[in-house]
């Protein structure tokens, strides 16, 4: 069948963001520090204590916003709704020195283009953080990031959103992404057809719903068509 609609990942699909958002927060800590306020220990305690402020966030369990807002009171400043916009500043700033697109990935993204294509892009995050990611790997299309959307990967609510926004049916959808779990599983609990990008050589979890397709190299992506059959 011919390919109707293909939606992305971004990270580690069309981009390595490189951390950016711990970089933001290691940058945050010199306005914490002008304002009265002290890291929590070491640089290598400070990072693990983003990471994991970093992980919960994007599980859902409470908003960009809040974790800054957390981050700054955790370090002794009460004060922490300014340091909420200049996070976002900070990490909007760093999108062009930081994230390095996929090799191949603008090339692939013009050739879908070019075949008229519809793409879409599905991101655990916020906006314009992903729009601005997105668009250094060379993609114009429509980006939706879970913190607008209310549901985060592998949640099929995410799914059926990116679905909805493309006004296709979902199983003319394919998803492109390299997290097993939030990428193949979380899209096929959805209905749509999954391929996953493998470009390290991983071994795919034996516990989890395998993808139908697996890709190595995203230029491949533009060829779906000829490894689509019908359900």
């Amino acid at each position: 069948m011919a390919l109707c609609a293909i939606a992305f990942d971004i990270d580690h699909t069309l981009a390595i963001d490189n951390k950016i958002e711990r970089i933001g927060f290691l940058r945050l800590l010199a306005r914490v520090d002008a304002d009265g306020g002290a890291p929590l220990g070491t640089l290598d305690q400070e990072t693990n204590a983003i990471d994991t402020l970093l992980e919960r966030q994007r599980s859902g369990a409470f908003t960009i916003e809040e974790a800054v807002r957390r981050f700054v009171r955790e370090r002794g400043v009460e004060r922490s709704e300014p340091f909420v916009d200049h996070f976002r500043e900070i990490v909007l700033s760093l999108v062009g020195h930081v994230v390095v697109p996929i090799p191949g990935a603008a090339r692939m993204l013009g050739e879908l283009r070019e075949q008229g294509v519809p793409t879409a892009v599905l991101s655990n995050g916020w906006n314009p953080l992903q729009q601005r990611k997105a668009e250094r790997a060379g993609f114009d299309g429509p980006v939706l990031a879970s913190a607008e959307i209310g549901a985060a990967k592998p949640d099929p609510r995410a799914f059926l959103a990116l679905v909805e926004r493309l006004g296709l049916p979902a199983e003319c959808v394919w998803y492109v992404g390299d997290n097993p779990r939030a990428d193949v599983v979380g899209a096929k609990s959805a209905g749509l057809r999954t391929a996953w990008y493998n470009s390290e050589a991983r071994k795919y979890p034996a516990e989890l719903s395998p993808p139908d397709v697996v890709l190595t190299n995203i230029a491949d992506v533009v060829r779906l068509d000829a490894v689509a059959v019908p359900r």
